[in-house]
């Protein structure tokens, strides 16, 4: 992602590889090999994209690295991302691990970008959106929402490059408001993928779900089509047969953000699951009766359906939000003493935290749900707006029961029916708008960490990996595609109708506009068994759950174990079943990577060096290697679970 352009009079491309300790110009403690690069570096721009400021001569840091070593560069501020760029970095193409075609080996979208903070020496002061200053920027430190970390130093920029790349950085890291996110700006041609993903926003795509799940005593509804009857439902909706579209139209208005009972899934057994928002006001449920009778006679034997108010068992999105801080801060931190003082209590730390227990809250009442379905019971989901814990227990529901839903393109239609159309509010919980009145809340990352766990329990019930897993999470912070880029349908609708400025639509589906096909062979289970069909039992306690370390620990160089680890055993996996394959004799070359490691395909080290080794030896976050034996000759990994 590199233009390299050679100046005049210039003789050669210097190393920028460099060894430093300190930060300040006047620390005489400071020990600096600077080797400056010779040429000058740009980002290669896409269309639309351009350079709203740059520092030369900038160091980026390792994170959390004992020997304080790092790359000098140029940073750039565009109206897409902040780019780093080194003379160093033609040598990736050499490089398997995956590699985002939008976005540079040291790119992080502005989109991704949570907190800046200024650093002083020792001291650091955090930036707030909106503020400018004049003062000497020495050094900048940031910290993204997918929990990577970035520090560099102006050390030895010209005079003001720090500052001015600050200010930038500031300004357009933070936008208030939508039209500013680059996805407006953003002018290249799209590619439509192999696999088709239904987006729910026709007819047609409700109707074949309708027939996959052989649902009777449910229809499609249109009445919300410009979006009047609610903001927050789709066009098309399912709703039961026996309601008329003015009983909706009345009973809508009871409901908060005019969300009434509608269909998520049905079981062949006439079972169904829906969800709703609370009534408007509590001492009035005449209308939430009605509806609820609604979903009664939606069943062919006309049973209750059971109504359970997830308010009462999981977690706020406040609370799913402080409890998310904490976790980053344990697992990214921003020196090598915070990590080593926080690894003497790590286990402390990550209980009081308490992510894994809403990880385990949601997993139970998903298992129970199911397990009610089953039973031939329906089931109703209500929470306050019913868009945002409804997205997450309905979706896992239906995961557990349904396998159709185990495959990728099967998971892509659960999200989008349930999360994308249903209205969950992504541009405010992933906070892709500066606004001091909305709350921030990884629901999303939530939801794929429960996801994650089942992978772990059910290892051949699953036809995507968690390098899937993780890369959609990365890709909910890139300011491009709209599938989680807004808060509903109706915004979605009229920013692609806006006669001043459409917008054009591009699915994150589409992942041949991200990935080459090598990194996207990463998405796919070798193990996946596809015949079986039936519940999933799974095991919800939280000694049977694991931190995700792909996804929290992959910016941690220090934690990677060199030639080991589970990535290692997948891939000799699959290059025995691409010798068996005459026709995949290209995948052999790919898997037969001396130097992987155990955060691979997100490893940090280059195919042709030496991995050093790592000091999981002796750190409390050992990754649990107990379920398979590799050779490995640098470490000697510990057997106990996180």
């Amino acid at each position: 992602m590199f233009e390299v352009t050679l100046r005049m009079n210039e003789k050669r491309l210097t190393n920028s590889f460099i060894s430093y300790i300190g930060l300040d110009d006047d620390e005489k403690s400071s020990s600096c090999e600077t080797s400056f690069i010779e040429y000058e570096l740009s980002p290669k721009l896409h269309p639309g994209e351009m350079i709203i400021a740059e520092a030369q001569n900038v160091l980026l840091f390792t994170p959390v690295n004992e020997n304080k070593s790092g790359q000098s560069g140029v940073l750039f501020v565009t109206n897409f991302r902040l780019s780093f760029v080194t003379s160093q970095e033609k040598q990736l193409e050499d490089i398997k691990y995956q590699e985002n075609v939008l976005l540079g080996h040291y790119d992080v979208c502005l989109s991704n970008i949570d907190i800046i903070y200024m650093l002083t020496g020792d001291k650091r002061k955090r930036l707030m959106p909106g503020h400018r200053f004049n003062d000497k920027v020495k050094g900048l430190h940031i910290l993204c929402k997918n929990m990577r970390t970035l520090s560099y130093s102006f050390k030895f920029s010209p005079l003001g490059h720090g500052k001015t790349l600050a200010n930038a950085l500031l300004h357009h890291a933070f936008p208030r408001r939508h039209q500013l996110l680059f996805a407006y700006d953003y002018r290249e041609p799209c590619i439509q993928s192999k696999y088709t993903t239904p987006s729910f926003r026709n007819r047609s795509d409700w109707e074949k779900e309708l027939l996959r799940t052989k649902c009777v005593g449910w229809t499609i509804n249109a009445s919300n089509n410009t979006f009047q009857l609610s903001q927050n439902l789709p066009q098309f909706f399912v709703v039961g047969s026996t309601i008329l579209d003015n009983q909706l139209r009345k009973a809508v208005r009871y409901f908060r953000d005019g969300r009434p009972p509608t269909w998520c899934w049905s079981s062949m057994n006439g079972a169904a699951l829906c969800r709703m928002a609370d009534v408007v006001d509590p001492s009035n449920r005449t209308q939430e009766n009605a509806m609820l009778e609604m979903v009664r006679k939606s069943h062919p034997n006309h049973m209750r359906p059971i109504v359970i108010d997830l308010t009462k068992d999981l977690p706020s999105p406040k609370d799913i939000d402080q409890s998310f801080n904490k976790l980053r801060e344990l697992c990214a931190p921003e020196s090598n003493r915070q990590f080593w003082v926080q690894d003497n209590h790590f286990y402390s730390h990550l209980e009081s935290c308490k992510w894994l227990q809403y990880v385990s809250n949601c997993l139970t009442l998903a298992w129970e749900i199911a397990s009610t379905l089953n039973s031939k019971t329906s089931v109703v989901v209500q929470e306050c707006e019913g868009r945002d814990l409804c997205c997450i227990i309905s979706s896992l529901t239906q995961l557990l029961i349904d396998s159709h839903y185990r495959s990728i393109v099967g998971l892509q239609t659960l999200i989008q029916k349930e999360w994308v159309v249903m209205g969950h509010q992504f541009c405010t919980r992933l906070g892709h708008i500066n606004n001091s009145n909305s709350i921030k809340s990884p629901l999303l990352l939530l939801f794929l960490d429960c996801v994650w766990q089942l992978i772990q329990q059910f290892p051949t019930k699953f036809e995507f990996t968690e390098t899937y897993l993780t890369t959609l999470w990365d890709a909910s912070h890139i300011s491009i595609f709209d599938t989680f880029l807004f808060d509903n349908e109706r915004d979605r609708y009229y920013a692609k109708t806006d006669v001043a400025s459409p917008l054009m639509l591009r699915s994150i589906w589409d992942w041949e506009e991200q990935f080459i096909d090598q990194d996207l062979i990463q998405f796919h289970n070798p193990f996946y068994d596809s015949s079986f069909s039936g519940l999933l039992k799974v095991s919800c306690e939280i000694s049977c759950l694991n931190v995700w370390t792909q996804c929290y620990y992959r910016f941690l160089p220090t934690l990677e174990i060199s030639k080991g680890g589970k990535p290692l055993e997948n891939i000799m996996i699959r290059t025995l079943m691409s010798v068996q394959n005459k026709n995949s004799g290209d995948l052999l070359d790919l898997y037969t990577q001396p130097n992987i490691g155990s955060f691979f395909p997100f490893t940090h080290w280059r195919s042709n060096t030496t991995v050093p080794p790592s000091t999981l030896t002796i750190s409390s976050l050992s990754l649990n290697t107990s379920d398979f034996q590799i050779e490995t000759s640098l470490v000697e990994i510990p057997e106990h679970n996180i």
